[in-house]
């Protein structure tokens, strides 16, 4: 097992895999860019923002090929955009947190699975993905898919009636490279069986997104509504 994971390390993660003309591209490049603190640095906050908001489409970067991808990105960005510690900066949080609780829930499901299946050092390894993940890189994106649509029909591993998110399809490629797919599909149907009443105990996202940009601009009113009261006891003070 450990010889296949290595392996699987040296075939996807390592960038000596690369082609001759992605190798010319490379020379072509400065070995290092201007500021390499602000790169590093920039580097690490984007993939703790992809460890934290587990996006369903990791390829797309603009998080607008997914509904639930761009309600997150939605309330993300209102958030940046609204006063800290204010009341719609609260709410927007508590939102996002939901989001973020119900995609982490997902992932630990398929986490305890791996670590089931032996990979308990491996796990986290196994279900971390980067924006550059592409379905062209794939090995067997049709029986991935396959796999993808039985535990979405067959299984309660994911919390949603919506599609299944697309980041676990590049998973279940990783999966059926360590040749390890079908056992975890078989755990997955023990441990996670399909509830009785799936469209009464989770419903589907069914969020209205003109409705939700006009909650969120209703929201930065109310912020700005209390940022000018909380001004005008200061001066009514003065």
């Amino acid at each position: 097992m450990g010889a296949a994971f290595n392996k699987f390390c040296m075939q996807f993660c390592c960038c000596c895999c690369c082609t001759d003309d992605e190798d010319d591209d490379d020379e072509k490049q400065p070995l290092l860019p201007p500021d390499p603190l602000e790169y590093l640095n920039r580097e690490v906050q984007k993939r703790r923002e992809e460890e934290a908001n587990l996006w369903s489409e990791p390829a797309d970067s603009s998080h607008t090929e997914r509904q639930d991808d761009l309600v997150l990105f939605t309330l993300l960005q209102a958030r940046t955009k609204t006063r800290m510690g204010s009341t719609g900066y609260r709410r927007l949080s508590v939102d996002i947190e939901a989001m973020r609780d119900t995609r982490r829930e997902v992932r630990e499901k398929w986490k305890t699975i791996l670590e089931n299946l032996g990979f308990m050092a491996e796990a986290d390894s196994l279900l971390t993905l980067s924006a550059g993940a592409s379905q062209d890189r794939m090995r067997n994106a049709a029986e991935s898919r396959a796999l993808l649509h039985t535990l979405h029909s067959e299984t309660s591993i994911f919390n949603s009636g919506e599609p299944p998110p697309e980041r676990y399809l590049f998973i279940l490629d990783r999966l059926l490279y360590l040749d390890i797919a079908d056992d975890f599909v078989a755990k997955a149907k023990r441990f996670f069986p399909p509830r009785e009443d799936t469209d009464d105990d989770t419903p589907s996202l069914g969020i209205n997104l003109p409705l939700l940009l006009a909650k969120v601009e209703a929201l930065d009113g109310a912020g700005e509504e209390e940022s000018d009261g909380e001004a005008g006891n200061l001066s009514d003070r003065s």
